[in-house]
């Protein structure tokens, strides 16, 4: 987004009828139309009674209520109401400042010029100079022999120079005989350049994406920003890839207050390119003609009041292979958000080739204190389908909960889950569902160290098929079942005096826990098989460890500890940082352990992975994570580690492992080296080895200067058919005028 500048020359002096209050060396003045006093500093003054002008000199330092104007002498026309300031002028309006040999200003219609004059607005950190820059109207400007820029120096790296140029606030200006210089040498020239003059928003080219592989050729996209008024605006994207064809985009976004907000994206291409990939049944083709490629998002979200809000997610795309063709650079990886902070930034989803479907939905929540209800619409495009058309789609879903809650003024705690689904596809079983389960619990402590809970859930399901198949299952039916469970869980805790460098105690809280749960076995042939595991809707986690099935008889237990520091800053104030935690969990399946083995292969198995969770931070630059599972009886089966180093110069080391057990082995590195204090280098590594192959390799270089980006990349990537392509970006910034910094 492009940002103007808002030229501001404005002198507070005083009009009308001054009063002098003389002392030495200080000359006040009041202002009588208004209760703002103006206070003019200076060695000497004088006063010529037949010409009616104040005559200031001599360090002339005038503080008035917007800021303070400083000149070596300065005149005030009292009949004309005109100031001028000569030597050295300076003026301040908050932070912005301009300088100039001579600044005039008439103070009756607002009009005013500065010569050989230097303004620097600090909001975008922007200098204009002039030989003549004259308020010509309230909210117009002529500039001769302009030049601006956001860099520091009177040599700045760049520069936009002209003979003349015209402005109008809010609305636009024209530049003559405009320059792109850089260090003072032009790169660019244009007879005029017209552009628009918003304080807060202007249309405009932004900088280009440029990038170069192997497999696609050249890579060029121009975006272009319009300011359509303050509650709208779009951005075009032209785009051209060498083997592919032209693409075109783009997104509108509007804000109709905080309560009311969205953003609404598309592209499309005829893409031209010929592909010949065999991977397996579901994820090969064979294209030898043009292709319609298309996407579709839309994010919108209206909150009527804070207990009632509806919400859009609309995500779809021509074809599965769309990410993968376009990893390297797209509309969704730009606007990918892990959190929704930016109500214009709320991609949940990196668009690169991992992904293996994308889901679009609309819901509507209405919630009270203790209770909420939604409304949803949902549709899947599963990308790893062979035909999409057997998918399950909630065409659509209800949902009406209540939290826990005290029974009335019993002990007892209830809550509740209803939830009504019809489930469509295009071929395969589809119908209705609905299932209610209530859920009791009578928590009690046993001591002032232990908690027991003992909880009895139920659920009931019904269903009726629409669809044709016949011999397959019940057309309608019901099934009920419940689940008890008791859980005791205990938390201990102590602290411990440290006084090491500024942490002054540590707290270590250890918390074991024991659940048992019971769901008997009902059979479940008949259900159709949109209809989920009959389990009831209480807590997933009842058994630690392991996905709940329709029938368990099981006991787990999980311990945690957990370290936190209270640290002191050199200001005496405390914070707390938790630094350490660590919990082990895990399940035996009596059933299991009961079970006989008579003609039965193997042995019995009763002890799930252990599951582990480990998690440290003890310096703000130093974080490490684990999230493994391990079996008794066949060792590993997942490992997943994370470790994230970082200095106070913006150095940055990340490395990431993942594993499961015959399926995933990867390792992910990624350095930032600030090898100077402006230049960094980058290095990411992306290595599967489990199907033995480099996903990605990318070296880049970054120049940070104080008014610029420049940074080049190069990259080499193998996909799954290990085709290697070498892709060459490179990315422009300058701050202030084109583009958004990265």
């Amino acid at each position: 987004m492009i940002r103007t500048i808002k030229y501001n020359l404005v002198i507070a002096f005083i009009a009308g009828t001054i009063v002098l209050f003389s002392c030495p060396g200080v000359f006040a003045a009041e202002n009588k139309k208004n209760d703002n006093p103006v206070v003019i500093e200076s060695e000497t003054m004088g006063y010529n009674n037949v010409t009616d002008v104040y005559d200031f000199q001599g360090k002339v330092v005038i503080t008035y209520e917007d800021g303070t104007l400083k000149a070596d002498d300065v005149k005030f026309d009292n009949k004309n109401s005109i100031a001028t300031a000569q030597g050295n002028a300076f003026l301040s309006m908050g932070a912005d400042n301009m300088t100039g040999d001579k600044i005039v200003f008439n103070i009756e219609n607002k009009t005013g010029a500065a010569y050989n004059g230097r303004a620097f607005y600090a909001k975008n950190h922007f200098y204009i100079k002039g030989d003549k820059i004259e308020k010509t109207g309230e909210d117009t400007y002529y500039i001769e022999k302009p030049s601006a820029t956001t860099c520091d120096g009177d040599n700045p790296d760049w520069q936009v120079a002209g003979s003349e140029m015209k402005v109008t606030i809010e609305g636009y200006g024209l530049m003559k005989d405009a320059r792109f210089l850089t260090k003072g040498l032009p790169v660019f020239y244009s007879p005029f350049i017209p552009f628009p003059a918003k304080t807060k928003r202007q249309s405009g080219f932004l900088l280009p994406y440029l990038a170069y592989s192997k497999n696609d050729g050249i890579d060029v996209e121009i975006p272009f920003f319009w300011a359509i008024s303050p509650q709208f605006d779009a951005t075009f994207y032209q785009g051209f890839i060498e083997k592919r064809g032209f693409k075109e985009g783009v997104e509108f976004r509007y804000y109709l207050g905080e309560k009311s907000f969205g953003t609404l994206y598309g592209d499309y291409m005829e893409d031209d390119k010929h592909v010949i990939e065999s991977v397996d049944s579901a994820t090969s083709r064979d294209w030898n003609s043009m292709h319609k490629r298309w996407s579709f998002y839309l994010n919108h979200q209206t909150d009527f009041n804070p207990e009632l809000y509806i919400r859009t997610d609309l995500r779809q795309v021509s074809d599965k292979w769309y990410f993968k063709d376009f990893s390297a650079h797209n509309y969704y990886m730009e606007h990918y958000a892990a959190s929704e902070e930016d109500p214009f930034k709320k991609v949940p989803f990196r668009g690169d080739e991992s992904l293996r479907s994308l889901e679009s939905s609309v819901r509507a929540v209405k919630s009270w204190s203790n209770y909420n209800i939604m409304a949803l619409i949902s549709s899947t495009d599963d990308f790893a389908a062979a035909n999409n058309d057997r998918t399950l789609q909630k065409y659509p879903e209800i949902v009406f909960t209540g939290i826990k809650q005290q029974l009335l003024n019993t002990p007892v705690y209830f809550e509740f889950a209803g939830t009504y689904d019809y489930f469509y596809r295009g071929e395969g079983q589809k119908g209705n569902s609905f299932d209610f389960s209530p859920t009791l619990s009578l928590p009690f402590n046993v001591s002032r160290y232990a908690k027991v809970i003992p909880q009895i859930a139920f659920k009931e399901v019904f269903w009726a098929r629409d669809d044709n198949q016949i011999g397959i299952g019940d057309k309608s039916g019901d099934k009920a079942i419940y689940n008890a469970s008791i859980t005791a869980n205990s938390q201990i805790s102590r602290i411990f005096d440290l006084n090491f460098f500024n942490w002054e105690k540590i707290r270590h809280e250890i918390k074991p826990e024991i659940k048992y749960s019971y769901i008997p076995n009902i059979k479940q042939d008949n259900l159709p098989d949109y209809v989920t595991a009959l389990t009831p809707a209480i807590d997933q986690d009842i058994i630690l460890g392991t996905n709940v099935t329709a029938e368990q008889n099981a006991v787990a237990w999980s311990l945690t500890n957990t370290f936190t520091a209270k640290l002191k800053d050199e200001k005496g104030s405390s914070s707390y940082l938790e630094f350490l935690r660590l919990k082990l969990f895990q399940t035996y399946d009596i059933n299991e352990a009961k079970k006989g083995m008579e003609g039965v292969t193997g042995e019995r198995r009763p002890l799930s992975d252990i599951g582990i969770e480990f998690d440290i931070s003890p310096y703000k630059y130093l974080s490490f994570g684990a999230r493994n599972k391990y079996s008794i009886y066949n060792g590993w089966k997942e490992t997943n580690y994370d470790l994230n180093i970082s200095d106070w110069r913006g150095d940055k080391l990340t490395v990431g492992y993942r594993y499961t057990l015959d399926s995933i082995e990867q390792i992910n590195v990624s350095v930032k080296a600030m090898i100077t204090k402006n230049i960094e280098g980058i290095i990411v590594s992306r290595h599967d080895q489990f199907n033995s192959r480099v996903v990605e390799n990318t070296v880049g270089v970054v120049y940070r200067s104080q008014c610029w980006v420049l940074g080049l990349e190069y990259t080499r990537s193998t996909d799954v058919n290990n085709i290697t392509d070498d892709r060459f970006l490179v990315k422009l910034s300058l701050f202030g005028l084109l583009g958004p910094n990265f």
